[in-house]
């Protein structure tokens, strides 16, 4: 048969995503790596060949893989193979934490035991205070031990300022790398052990090798695979993981493609990311594997007061300061003219609403998005609003807004205990973004310390239909959205926020084979249900890359 296919999959609950009817019986014939036709269940016999294989997953629906556009996979891959997870709730107060890192002082790694902390871990644990350097060094003063509390604010003992050469007379650095570097001090002058937007500075261990290309191949597959995500907007973290992730590929053992976003300055210099096909040498193929763009950041976070925000920090400690813009226009501009010519998208981090209006207002003042150059991408825009009128100037500046919905589980509750009633106003806004015609992403911004469920595209979307939080409060009920929207969130509109609209992201013909089948009906599930959902199968370019043991044959 001249349209036969190798691979047909018939389903009653087709979830296709495409702009017509979302969900209804069919079939999704599959050649190759692409979707060949699509359509009414019984049309599907028509693509069915002597040696096409066919499965059936009657009530199971199928739905085209899960985007998430904003990742730090390979931190979150070394993160699962060499920390100690000290998270709350696991650990529910400082004692906790001390006892965790106690019991496994033999793991410690060239003489560093790192421990994984939530962002926001000082007000999640009982005391609602970060472990002090004191407590730290009863667990060991020979041991370098640090507590990252979600990669904005670690917490150091003292042989671990003393391995990172920070004394009283330390000076931090000038220039933002997840935001502007902070050494804390006490009356006297000395380093606390509270340190922010510093663990690119650390001298912490690092994996190389075969030991990073297993992290790598096991992160890829644990936090995004059996999740049913099969594209990745990766924001780099080493080049030497960004290799080990292209041998991966081409030995055919990545089951998602990755769309690369240097990170500037933390993994190379612009001049570098903008010249990456001259030295890194990538052999996979693009459609694996890309340079997609560069991530610069313009500000840092929450948890470490140093979003750039329009009103100040209330938080005791803090200093009634309102953050600080790391990148001037100048430097936008550059970098605005420098990734158009190389083809790449920029992605700007901007958690504060100050650092959201500056730099797109650099944007507008360079003159705008230069001709034939992708969108803009400002991460983080929509997670907090407080002026709803803002989104006027991301119009101005023509730039992709990208929340993150699983925050309003990891931080929603703590706006206000940083920022006051300023801090109430406009979390999380999905309803009203969505009506204003913003075809806004969910994606999971993994990264050290994230909360347990974070790339589970489930999670972000009950995130965004129960909008709990962290301590159970439902935060403005009003801008639930609906499960339609919350699946293209995670879909078709973070597929369109790459640009590759065109390549995956529905059940469409001509569209890449990555399909997912799943266990239940997410549309027939109450909100708490949805975290119960289970993806059985991956398909990811029409090959099978992960069938759960539980799953039904």
């Amino acid at each position: 048969m001249g349209n036969a296919a190798d691979l047909v999959l018939f389903s009653n609950r087709v979830v296709w995503l495409a702009d017509d009817d979302p969900v209804s019986p069919g079939f999704v014939a599959i050649r190759g790596n692409d979707i060949v036709a699509t359509g009414p269940r019984e049309q599907g016999r028509e693509h069915i060949g002597p040696a096409t294989v066919v499965k059936d997953f009657a009530a199971r629906p199928i739905m085209p893989g899960f985007v998430d556009v904003h990742a730090h996979m390979e931190v979150a891959a070394r993160t699962l193979y060499q920390t100690v997870d000290c998270r709350a709730p696991r650990c529910a107060d400082v004692g906790d934490v001390l006892d965790t890192l106690r019991a496994h002082l033999g793991d410690a790694v060239d003489g560093w035991l790192v421990g994984q902390a939530n962002l926001f871990f000082d007000q999640k644990l009982a005391e609602k205070r970060l472990p002090t350097r004191a407590e730290l060094d009863s667990v060991s003063t020979e041991v370098a031990i640090v507590v990252r509390a979600g990669g904005h604010v670690s917490v150091l003992n003292s042989p671990a300022l003393a391995r990172a050469g920070i004394d009283r007379d330390y000076q931090a650095a000038d220039y933002s790398i997840t935001g502007m570097p902070t050494v804390e001090r006490d009356e006297d002058g000395e380093p606390t052990g509270v340190v922010k937007e510093m663990d690119n500075l650390l001298p912490l261990p690092r994996l190389s090798g075969k030991d990073l290309r297993h992290a790598i191949r096991q992160g890829v597959h644990d936090l995004f695979t059996v999740h049913g995500v099969t594209t990745i907007g990766e924001i780099s973290e080493t080049v030497e993981g960004l290799r080990e992730m292209d041998r991966l590929h081409r030995d055919g053992e990545l089951g998602a493609r990755l769309r690369i976003y240097l990170w500037t300055p933390g993994t190379v210099s612009l001049e570098q990311a903008c010249t990456h096909a001259d030295w890194l040498g990538l052999e996979a193929a693009d459609d694996l594997i890309r340079i997609h763009g560069v991530k610069m950041f313009s500000d840092g976070g929450y948890s470490a007061a140093s979003a750039a925000m329009k009103r100040p920090y209330v938080l005791d400690g803090h200093g009634h300061h309102c953050g600080q813009v790391a990148l001037s226009p100048e430097q936008v501009a550059v970098a605005l003219e420098r990734t158009a010519a190389a083809g790449l998208q920029l992605a700007i981090h901007a958690n504060g609403d100050r650092a959201q209006e500056a730099m797109c207002e650099a944007i507008i003042a360079a003159g705008g998005v230069p001709s034939g150059a992708p969108a803009p991408r400002i991460e983080h825009a929509g997670n907090l609003l407080p002026e709803p009128e803002a989104t006027a100037l991301w119009r101005r500046a023509g730039i992709i807004p990208v929340p993150q919905p699983v925050f309003l589980y990891t931080f929603g509750d703590f706006f206000p205990t940083y920022l006051g009633d300023y801090g109430k106003r406009g979390r999380f806004p999905f309803r009203d973004l969505l009506d204003e015609g913003w075809p806004i992403t969910g994606s999971s911004d993994v990264w050290i310390g994230s909360e347990e469920r974070a790339t589970n595209p489930f999670f972000s979307i009950w995130c965004t239909l129960r909008r709990q939080s962290f301590f159970g409060e439902i935060l403005d009920g009003d801008q639930r959205i609906t499960v339609v929207e919350a699946l293209r969130m995670h879909t078709v509109n973070a597929a369109a926020t790459l640009g590759e609209g065109d390549r995956y992201g529905s059940l469409e013909r001509g569209k890449r084979a990555d399909v997912i089948v799943l266990d239940r009906d997410p549309f027939a599930c109450s909100d708490d249900e949805l975290l119960d959902v289970r993806v059985d199968e991956v398909y990811f370019g029409g090959e099978l890359v992960h069938a759960r043991s539980a799953a039904p044959a």
